[in-house]
């Protein structure tokens, strides 16, 4: 679901919910293609879905338009299960525009946009003033009318494409389905059909949903996007979702993803491909790197940033508040798959760039087993002669029992500097978390209370050294 990932999108939650999808599972001879899918579309969205082939873009688009019916699970459009939907009520309310369209007769333009009023036309056959009215102003809209009079199996791939919006358009549909809207058409097409989408959904409060294959168009035109393995992998904004990491886990290809010089938006390329700049290319490289998660690192973030240093931010789960965050301000963001452990690709990830930076901040973030590793690494850059700063809360003035039994038979100075970076009441590791804090502080790492005095610090100890 949209809020479980933590993406952020363009429409505020007081649009309604339009589409629900509800623990659906569905599959071909027994074989699961899509697995305990869940999520909500509100009405207003543009959302783009992403995958390989056979990772169930299409499908979904047919379970939703109620083509297919889901074997576990339920789909609830405006506020209905889609089950209770007659055909002819399905058909006024979702249009699909599928990639191609094979007609065997010599159908103008005008009679295929006509075409999009069957639903509404009486058991005569006969359409309505009202019916011809609409099927004029679907056509305006997709700027096909100069094209009314020509057979439509005669025009250009493009055009075809245009005219099928327009057929859609002219169910007046609450919900508008693309399959791979742009395939097999060159760059211009590509560009006017996603330009129209965009037109109808800003001006017409069309919701629009669509299957796509090229990343960079869907990163240009859809501020939410849902990529598919089986099952949801992410749901985000294309920040989020087009991650390097996560694309080589669905695609099994490695990609970088940047910023186009003079653009925009992201951009997907192959790797040692031209003209992309990480934003850590476009100025100052980070020397300060920041370890957070559940929320703790986001003052500081924003301190860092409000204070123009540069920093790493990581290793973060999508779907953190710090991983939503860190991919706005952060140079660059180190990221791991949403509740999964650090993998030791990401950990190999962490030291490499730990090797480049000369301050570690580690926020106060809760510990355990899925990313003690961070503090692994923080230990051992430590060692490796990198400044530790702790950022800690405002100690308390009563000690847990737990935290009397961790701290007893240590010296008191000892005990004093590692109660007040508070580990021991965020530590569920059965206290490794809190022996790694005191190796840090045995180490030299440095304590602080607050944000500022950590931004302080840092840019104290990067003038001293790199002015």
């Amino acid at each position: 679901m949209v809020d479980t990932n933590g993406g952020e999108h363009r429409f505020a939650p007081a649009f309604p919910i339009l589409l629900e999808v509800n623990g659906v599972t569905f599959g071909y001879e027994r074989q699961p293609l899509l697995y305990d899918i869940h999520l909500q579309v509100r009405s207003g969205e543009m959302v783009g879905l992403l995958g390989p082939n056979g990772s169930g873009k299409t499908t979904l688009l047919r379970l939703v338009n109620g083509v297919l019916s889901p074997q576990q699970g339920t789909i609830i459009f405006d506020g209905h299960d889609l089950h209770d939907w007659g055909r002819r009520s399905i058909a006024q309310n979702i249009a699909v525009v599928p990639q191609e369209l094979q007609v065997p007769f010599a159908f103008t333009v005008e009679q295929m946009v006509s075409l999009g009023r069957t639903p509404y036309i009486n058991w005569l056959g006969s359409g309505s003033s009202t019916d011809k009215n609409v099927v004029r102003d679907a056509m305006q809209a997709t700027d096909v009318v100069p094209l009314a009079k020509r057979i439509f199996n005669e025009l250009s791939g493009g055009e075809r494409q245009r005219v099928m919006v327009a057929m859609a358009l002219a169910q007046q549909p609450k919900l508008l389905l693309l399959d791979e809207p742009t395939a097999h058409l060159d760059i211009k097409y590509q560009i006017d059909v996603l330009e129209l989408v965009q037109r109808l959904n800003r001006e017409r409060g069309v919701t629009i949903i669509a299957a796509l294959h090229d990343l960079n168009l869907a990163a240009r035109y859809f501020p939410r996007l849902v990529l598919f393995q089986r099952g949801i992998v992410a749901d985000a904004g294309p920040a989020e979702v087009l991650e390097p990491h996560l694309l080589k886990r669905v695609y099994g290809i490695d990609v970088q993803v940047g910023i186009l010089r003079g653009a925009q938006h992201l951009s997907v390329l192959p790797p040692g491909g031209l003209g992309v700049a990480n934003k850590s290319e476009m100025g100052p490289q980070p020397r300060v790197f920041v370890m957070a998660g559940g929320g703790s690192g986001e003052r500081l973030m924003r301190a860092l940033a409000d204070a123009q240093i540069p920093f790493v931010a990581g290793a973060l789960n999508i779907g953190d508040s710090d991983h939503t965050l860190a991919l706005r301000l952060a140079d660059e963001v180190i990221t791991e798959q949403p509740y999964s452990p650090i993998s030791p690709a990401t950990r190999e990830a962490i030291k490499a760039r730990l090797l480049n930076v000369n301050v570690l901040i580690v926020c106060p973030m809760p510990v355990g087993p899925g990313n003690l590793a961070l503090l692994l690494e923080a230990y051992v850059a430590s060692q490796e002669g990198k400044t530790v700063i702790l950022l800690a809360p405002t100690p308390t003035t009563l000690q847990s029992e737990s935290e009397e039994q961790l701290l007893s038979g240590m010296p008191d100075s000892a005990n004093d500097a590692l109660s007040e970076t508070g580990i021991v009441n965020r530590d569920y590791t059965n206290g490794t978390g809190t022996q790694l804090i005191r190796d840090l502080l045995r180490a030299g790492a440095i304590i602080v209370q607050t944000v500022a005095e950590s931004v302080e610090v840092a840019r104290n100890y990067l003038n001293e050294n790199f002015t």
